[in-house]
């Protein structure tokens, strides 16, 4: 069994009143890809701030490598990587440039280490471009190669793929990927629930609080219990109040042009029934898959 790269023991910031991470609990194992999910304000920064010695702790405690995430931070530094949400990238400075003056940070002055770090995120045959001409997804590989320069063995992701089109997201969920084939594990935090789907686990962060911790699979199964139902009724409007107030019904919401209902006990043909009978045109009704937005909800309820 892989041993824990990250111990984390009821790990608690306050600022004044405001209790910004909440007694959480978990362990990441070697090698994984952990998705650490939540809405903004929910604590995930602040976790991994806590985590890399930037922020102490209100109370616990937490092991990154073996080491005491609070008293050993220099150590736990060196050897891990941080994508934060807003990284430092030098725009008057070339891809090159900016991946030299960072590893000179860490001591990595071998060019062949650089040149490897461009070729592991795909950056060869930019490393003459001025930073402030990339797109934003070039950006984010820049940015993803400074935080690989010095071969961490854990890195940590603050909203890597915020702000890219969806085609640099799955690029960089790739590059993801070929990292954790490496041997590298990864904590990345992230508010696009599909993104979530990728990682082999995933925490569930709401207002400070860790709600639920496991397999995407897993979630789903365990979280959701009922039946979901993507209901093609119109008008849109009226058909959610009648699916709203049918009992048996757990949660009803619009989702793009249908209903999307959660419910243990209301099947198709009722429905159908309680719709039709009040004038409504329902087009279809079909069965839907659970997805990581339907446990979030259910928990954060």
């Amino acid at each position: 069994m892989n041993k824990p790269v990250i111990m984390v023991e009821n790990l608690t910031r306050r600022f004044g009143e405001f209790v910004a991470v909440d007694h959480v609990n978990f362990e990441v194992n070697e090698g994984e890809v952990v998705g650490y999910l939540g809405p903004n304000g929910s604590g995930k920064t602040t976790t991994i701030r806590m985590l890399l010695g930037l922020l102490e702790p209100s109370e616990g405690q937490a092991t990154v490598l073996g080491f005491d995430a609070f008293r050993q931070t220099e150590e736990v530094r060196k050897r891990v990587g941080y994508m934060s949400q807003k990284f430092a990238i030098y725009d008057d400075l070339t891809v090159w440039e900016n991946l030299t003056f960072y590893g000179g940070v860490y001591g990595i002055n071998d060019k062949a280490r650089i040149k490897h770090t461009l070729e592991l995120v795909g950056l060869i045959g930019h490393d003459s471009t001025l930073t402030r001409s990339l797109s934003a997804g070039w950006r984010q590989r820049l940015a993803l190669g400074i935080a690989l320069v010095h071969e961490p063995k854990l890195l940590f992701l603050d909203e890597p793929t915020s702000g890219v089109d969806p085609t640099a997201r799955r690029a960089f969920w790739d590059l993801i990927y070929e990292l954790a084939s490496t041997g590298v594990t990864i904590l990345v935090t992230t508010h696009y629930m599909d993104e979530a789907e990728y990682c082999e686990r995933v925490a569930i962060m709401r207002d400070g609080k860790l709600l639920a911790m496991d397999t995407p699979l897993n979630l789903k199964k365990n979280i959701i219990s009922g039946d979901i139902w993507e209901v093609y009724v119109q008008p849109l409007e009226r058909g959610l109040e009648i699916l709203s107030e049918m009992t048996g019904v757990e949660r009803v919401g619009l989702a793009g042009d249908y209903l999307r209902v959660i419910s243990s006990n209301v099947k198709k043909d009722a429905m159908l029934s309680q719709l039709s009978k009040t004038g409504l045109k329902v087009e279809k009704i079909e069965k839907g898959e659970v997805t990581l937005e339907d446990v979030f909800i259910s928990l954060a309820r």
